[in-house]
């Protein structure tokens, strides 16, 4: 089973950019900028309470929920060229290879324009039975409106490489695979042949961005999860990810940065995420720490990965309740706003700057703050306590 791109089955989505700032601006130095608004609150009816598999399922008691969005961007230096406010994301000079972009829909993207936005070079790698689509679709302009960097301009990928993160090396590619009309206009697409070609073309890189997962099983409970399954999850969704280290970290330069996304169902219970990616996430986190370790020690490279909200994007649809666990994390968080994977790309374009120079090994929370949470407050249990609620 390939590892699809896109952060495939991540419970993750990009939603339109919205600007919240009209100062002209110039691409290059880029710092994280917000703007909210006061939220009143007003009590809500909510059918959905994780305490088991059914109330997922269920349909709301309201039929319709307006979401107020707080969105973050990266806003670059002023035209007046008087210094910003803040402290600055300058990435400028810096490559970024960003494994699982295939379309404009995935915090991959999302990622990818905040990195551009603080100045650095995109590279993407994209699935292989998906690049024909994407790159066709990227020429004809289908993604310019979500190409908008805060300057105006749109932003370029300076390459696309054909990806598939379940194989390391040439010599693992079965051979229906290679034999498969999807990948025979395609080659050196393992990713150690991907490392070879980016040194190849570029030399070196500074960020290395890992949004893979996949799970072929993934609408099974675990009880029911296949050997097979459960293990073609962990290899796509978390071994892919020590791969690719494996393969760019002697092409990164010192003092480098890379990035994963996982979900909080690494150390809770979710209930219709299965397939074994609840375990998958829970690998990559612990090979997060391990590859801080070994990878600082070796090679001056950090290594930390975001802990990301759901979001529907057109890959978690396949877990089949994404929608559920919007409404359920705006019902439950501590901020009762949408989240945007603007906020995830900030967070990945903080991480990969020199503002992060201490932080590695980290799983860093970017849910509304969703993880502290013990219970959910929408259960009628809680009903006599008089909990605020934002008003929709």
């Amino acid at each position: 089973m390939a590892a699809t791109a896109a952060s495939s089955l991540q419970m993750a989505a990009v939603r339109p950019c919205v600007s919240t700032s009209h100062r002209a601006v110039k691409a290059g130095v880029a710092f994280v900028a917000g703007n909210s608004q006061k939220a009143s609150w007003a009590n809500l009816a909510s059918a959905c309470h994780m305490s088991s598999v059914q109330p997922l399922h269920r349909s709301f008691m309201s039929s319709s929920v307006k979401l107020d969005k707080v969105v973050t961007k990266a806003a670059a230096e002023s035209s007046d060229s008087k210094p910003v406010s803040g402290l600055p994301i300058d990435l400028r000079g810096k490559k970024a290879f960003i494994a699982g972009v295939a379309d404009d829909n995935g915090y991959g993207w999302a990622i990818a324009k905040s990195l551009a936005a603080a100045g650095a070079e995109i590279l993407v790698g994209t699935w292989v039975p998906a690049l024909n689509i994407f790159e066709t679709s990227l020429r004809r302009g289908k993604f310019d409106g979500s190409r908008v960097l805060p300057d105006g301009s749109l932003m370029e990928i300076t390459k696309v490489y054909p990806l598939d993160a379940v194989y390391d090396s040439p010599e693992d590619v079965p051979e229906d695979v290679k034999a498969n009309k999807r990948y025979a206009a395609s080659s050196k697409w393992t990713v150690k042949e991907v490392a070879e070609s980016v040194k190849q073309d570029f030399g070196s890189i500074d960020i290395l961005v890992h949004s893979l997962a996949n799970g072929p099983e993934v609408s099974k409970p675990l009880l029911e999860t296949s050997r097979k399954g459960y293990l073609a999850a962990v290899s796509a969704s978390s071994y892919s990810y020590v791969s690719l280290l494996k393969h760019f970290v002697p092409i990164m330069n010192p003092g480098g940065s890379s990035i994963s996304l996982t979900y909080i169902a690494s150390e809770r219970i979710i209930p219709g995420y299965g397939g074994g990616m609840s375990s998958a996430k829970a690998a990559l986190e612990s090979d997060t720490r391990v590859l801080a370790f070994e990878a600082g020690r070796k090679h001056k490279i950090r290594v930390n990965a975001i802990s990301a909200g759901p979001l529907g994007s057109r890959a978690a649809k396949a877990i089949g309740f994404i929608d559920t666990m919007i409404e359920y994390s705006f019902e439950n968080a501590p901020l009762q706003k949408e989240l945007s994977a603007d906020e995830v790309g900030n967070t990945a374009a903080f991480l990969a700057s020199p503002l992060a120079s201490a932080i590695t090994g980290a799983v860093i929370y970017v849910d509304n703050g969703l993880n502290a949470m013990g219970v959910g407050v929408d259960s009628p249990i809680f009903k006599d306590l008089n909990i605020p609620k934002s008003k929709h």
